[in-house]
């Protein structure tokens, strides 16, 4: 009987769901926020707010279980330990947060957002773009240099088999 056995199975088996869904907690971790779809964002879940209480206490074994459920992933245990579970030190649970964003347009999969409640999320920086006259510049630079290379002499033609054999 499977009484009280209830777990996301996501039509995988377990050692791959276990290790796609500390992937999913590492991707969390590092970036604050993921899209998944819904199945899986409610799976990984359980795992974040795990690895957050592990985070909270702090000690040296809490930090070598939490290693070991992300499969020795030293970055995302690093930012957990030192940036994640103190700004949730005052809460007692509910560190994550899940916000529907409707179905994808392929296979119809109920998509959401999985992040951090009390973590900011910070926007990938955008390079500096340079001032319009320096675009310019290397706009010309590249033509010309699109214009030598097209300045190559012609291959020769090869000969046919009447023309390279002496006997005609």
């Amino acid at each position: 009987m499977r009484h009280l056995k209830r777990t996301a199975k996501l039509g995988r088996t377990g050692t791959h769901r276990n290790r796609m869904l500390a992937s999913m907690v590492c991707s969390l971790i590092k970036h604050k926020r993921i899209t998944t779809t819904l199945a899986k964002a409610k799976a990984a879940r359980s795992v974040a707010e795990k690895m957050v209480t592990l985070g909270k206490a702090g000690t040296l074994h809490d930090r070598r279980l939490a290693s070991a459920r992300l499969h020795q992933d030293e970055d995302a245990v690093k930012i957990l330990f030192n940036e994640i579970a103190p700004t949730q030190m005052d809460r007692k649970g509910g560190y994550t947060r899940i916000m529907k964003l409707g179905q994808r347009i392929g296979d119809a999969a109920h998509l959401a957002i999985l992040e951090f409640v009390d973590v900011p999320v910070t926007a990938p920086v955008a390079p500096k773009t340079e001032a319009p006259a320096a675009e310019a510049k290397e706009g010309e630079a590249k033509e010309a240099a699109a214009g030598e290379k097209k300045e190559k002499k012609p291959r020769a033609k090869k000969k046919t088999a009447a023309e390279a054999s002496p006997t005609a």
